[in-house]
């Protein structure tokens, strides 16, 4: 089940205390102040990852913190920071403070979407408190002042997915779009020969594009039927889209105008994208079939494109057609 929004709270570290310390020396009652600095809390971070199921983690976690710092030493010593914590997020997240209302995205360029390249200072660690040797003056020679440390910064925030795709592979389910996106892409989709394979979406890199397989939409998808009312957001985000429809069909036309009443009553916006029809799985049918489903898609009045994934040819006018698009 892919995760695409939660809640979960976030807490940095507390700095530690600062020290009341007194330098010891033999036959010394009392010497000076040497209590030293406690160290820094720990920082959150968010870390990009190509994984889209990274937010699967915070379902069942809700809550987060990073270390404290410990406190300062005799000596002057300062005591230890406390380890940042790191969170991953997949590229396309959204994280919002609920609070403050602050937002941040994280959003590399995908085929450099590696972990470590994008990190967002989320919440800073509090600072460590001063020792008593800080407090000393000519007036003041055995200080017992110390600092505490200071809290960490707490957050409430809402993380949405918004997956970040150039071109988006609809239709209905079974219609060949994961073979499609596999045949194109160094992606490795499960496929199979029954509904409903792809139960989430899957990305793959195309020469610079990036390419969404999306789950397949169904009539009454725009209300909640079928899976495709989770993902019908994500299609949102992409530049252009593919239409996807099995040669197989006995009406394809009908096909057509289902999916595109879905999108419409979702999002008119959806309907002014940029698409091209892919008439899928021509080595299963007769040319025959193929010219009479060609007649029919004809009054789209959109590009159309007749594809297998058993033909290299067709493929590779696929593979050139998407990046003009």
């Amino acid at each position: 089940m892919l995760v695409d929004e939660v809640e979960i709270q976030v807490q940095a570290g507390k700095g530690g205390n600062g020290k009341v310390n007194f330098h010891r020396e033999k036959y010394v009652q009392k010497g000076g102040p040497d209590g030293g600095d406690g160290g820094n809390g720990g920082d959150i971070y968010f870390e990009a990852v190509e994984n889209i199921g990274a937010l699967g983690r915070f379902r069942h976690q809700k809550g987060f913190k990073a270390e404290d710092g410990q406190p300062g030493g005799k000596n002057r010593k300062t005591g230890a920071s406390g380890k940042d914590l790191v969170l991953l997020a997949p590229v396309g997240t959204v994280i919002k403070d609920i609070g403050s209302g602050e937002m941040w995205e994280i959003r590399p360029a995908f085929a450099k979407a590696t972990a470590g390249e994008e990190k967002i200072l989320i919440a800073k660690g509090g600072k460590g408190g001063r020792g008593n040797w800080h407090f000393k003056s000519a007036t003041h020679q055995t200080p017992m002042e110390f600092e505490e440390g200071a809290p960490g910064k707490e957050r409430s925030l809402f993380l949405e997915l918004r997956l970040i795709a150039d071109i988006a592979f609809i239709g209905y389910p079974s219609v060949g779009k994961s073979s499609l996106l596999n045949e194109l892409t160094a992606a490795l989709v499960k496929t199979a020969a029954y509904h409903f394979t792809t139960l989430e979406p899957n990305l793959g890199a195309m020469d610079g594009l990036i390419l969404a397989d999306l789950p397949g939409l169904i009539e009454g998808a725009s209300t909640g039927k079928g899976l495709g009312i989770k993902f019908l957001k994500h299609i949102k985000r992409t530049k252009a889209l593919v239409h996807v429809i099995s040669a197989e069909s006995d009406n394809p036309f009908y096909d057509y105008e289902v999916i595109r009443k879905e999108l419409g009553e979702y999002d008119q916006e959806l309907l002014e994208k940029p698409e091209i029809i892919v008439v899928n799985k021509s080595d299963m049918v007769t040319r025959e079939k193929i010219e009479e489903i060609l007649k029919q898609l004809k009054k789209t009045k959109r590009e159309i494109l007749v594809t297998s994934i058993h033909d290299w040819e067709s493929i590779q006018k696929l593979k050139k057609r998407l990046k003009g698009l």
